[in-house]
């Protein structure tokens, strides 16, 4: 990739121009497309979906489904498959209760791993205490993989779902879902695969995956907040019962009951982020036309550039797997300094980290640590602003190292 031009697409590095931005795990930048086609919708099209005859609320149609069509492509499925949501949250919420709340029984397990969000934990958490369920998890190993040794055992006659993240936002792990799935459906358990990590980063088949449902989130894959997607297989949208009830999810509305749209409308009640998602579509195509076997190559470069250089540092320690199944993502320490007060000193440098649990407390706890500091990279992150990281780390080392 031309990393120069390419970084002139994104206005927020140029306003910045001494910002090194390395929370792309968190949010990402946004190229100036994908802004001018929230400006245009606002602009040109701005009309609700799906209810008007006129002309203008048909082209605000036409623009909303197109960018389900893109989504589509993004993700090797059919636009019938493809939901509109806010989030991955709301994502896994929706499956936690559409299927969970009404298919769920006491006794039932749901098995997740340690290295889940707490997107991907919370939903199973709040519907297995309706149910009288239980959730499970595979174990990690000390390198931060998945230790699948155990998932023989673990999947039995009572596990109704297997429900993992894609790539940990943490560790950068990328777990091997298609194996997974595989032995999950052999023991006729339900997959849900938490993407909001891998969407924006590794080329997704959802086919290939052999999951039920994916989700992702828009604002980490160059879109705006307020729109994501749940894909799911569509003979298991039809077999579910509506998360939301209201306008434009239904086909007839009576005083005493109601009949639903089919998918995806069905999941689609309300009104829904019109401008968000069509400026999702954009994105979408932004990274097709760059092509996401070079976004992966590209993040798995400054990985391995920037291992090699904290490697130098001493008392700085890095968390997480060496190898291929690995993206762009660094949590690390620096001797006993708080992971918030080393972020602090970054953000000194001009450099942008996060720093916390980064929702993942369980994967914390499993590595003994309260918070670690997090550099992720994106597209638009280059070389020279590794080693502005790696030289940063240096001076607050030698300014702090009494309290190392």
């Amino acid at each position: 990739m031309d990393l120069s031009a390419l970084r002139e697409d994104f206005p927020l590095l140029a306003r910045h121009p001494g910002l090194v931005y390395l929370d792309s795990a968190a949010t990402s930048q946004k190229p100036k497309r994908v802004l001018e086609a929230l400006r245009r919708y606002y602009e040109e099209q701005n009309a609700n979906v799906h209810r008007g005859a006129y002309g203008l609320s048909v082209a605000a149609t036409e623009a909303y489904e197109e960018a389900r069509r893109r989504m589509a492509r993004f993700l090797n499925a059919e636009p019938r498959e493809v939901v509109f949501v806010r989030n991955t949250t709301e994502a896994m919420n929706l499956v936690a209760y559409a299927w969970g709340l009404r298919n769920l029984k006491e006794g039932d397990e749901i098995l997740v791993t340690e290295m889940e969000h707490h997107a991907g934990l919370v939903p199973w958490h709040l519907v297995a205490g309706l149910k009288g369920a239980k959730v499970r998890a595979i174990p990690l190993t000390e390198e931060g993989r998945l230790d699948l040794s155990h998932l023989d055992a673990l999947l039995t006659e009572r596990t109704r779902v297997v429900s993992l993240v894609h790539m940990s936002n943490v560790l950068g792990t990328i777990n091997p879902v298609a194996e997974i799935a595989k032995r999950a459906k052999e023991a006729g358990a339900l997959v849900v695969v938490d993407g909001a990590q891998s969407a924006p980063h590794l080329p997704v088949d959802v086919k290939a995956l052999g999951a039920d449902f994916f989700a992702l989130s828009g604002h980490k894959m160059l879109g705006p907040t307020g729109a994501g997607v749940l894909w799911g297989r569509y003979e298991v949208w039809e077999g579910l019962m509506p998360f939301l009830g209201g306008g434009e999810m239904i086909l007839e509305v009576h005083v005493d009951r109601s009949t639903y749209a089919p998918p995806p409308q069905r999941f689609e009640a309300g009104t829904p982020p019109i401008a968000e998602a069509i400026a999702l579509g954009e994105a979408a195509c932004y990274l097709m036309e760059i092509g996401m076997e070079k976004v992966f190559a590209h993040d798995r470069s400054l990985l391995e550039y920037a291992l090699s250089r904290l490697a130098e540092i001493p008392e700085l320690k890095v968390y997480g797997p060496k190898g291929p199944d690995r993206g762009g993502v660094i949590p690390f320490t620096l001797g006993r300094l708080h992971a918030h007060d080393l972020a602090t000193f970054l953000d000194q440098e001009g450099i942008a980290v996060r720093a916390g649990h980064h929702c993942a407390q369980p994967l914390h706890r499993k590595l003994g640590l309260a918070a670690t500091a997090r550099a992720s990279f994106y597209l638009y992150n280059t070389q020279e602003e590794v080693d502005r990281l790696a030289e940063a780390l240096l001076r607050i080392r030698t300014r702090y190292r009494a309290w190392l």
